[in-house]
């Protein structure tokens, strides 16, 4: 999918975490793989815009979502701007906002 804002084209990049990850999202190593293989890789792109959609994920780990997320907003914190989270279940949402937090303060 893409749209054009201001005379350039964004492309959106729609990543469904349970297809790497299952409904209880733990694995670090697949995390990992979301990160190192779609949303870095977008994100540096520097127009992409990035949707990870945990539709059917039950629950997500800290350990999950620090490896998957950590590394990008320490890298390029206004990447965030370009990450949209949908979905997500209450815990899972949580979980997200503690690691965002945390990311971002230990920069």
């Amino acid at each position: 999918m893409s749209k054009s804002t201001r005379g350039r084209l964004v492309l959106r990049r729609h990543i469904k975490v349970v297809e790497y990850a299952g409904t209880f999202a733990e694995n670090k190593d697949a995390a990992a793989v979301i990160r190192d293989t779609w949303l870095l890789p977008a994100l540096k792109r520097s127009a992409d815009e990035v949707e990870m959609d945990f539709e059917n994920v039950e629950y997500a780990t800290q350990s999950f979502i620090h490896a998957m997320l950590a590394k990008v907003i320490r890298t390029n914190g206004e990447w965030l701007d370009l990450i949209t989270f949908s979905n997500c279940s209450d815990a899972v949402q949580g979980i997200i906002e503690i690691v965002v937090d945390y990311a971002q303060e230990t920069d």
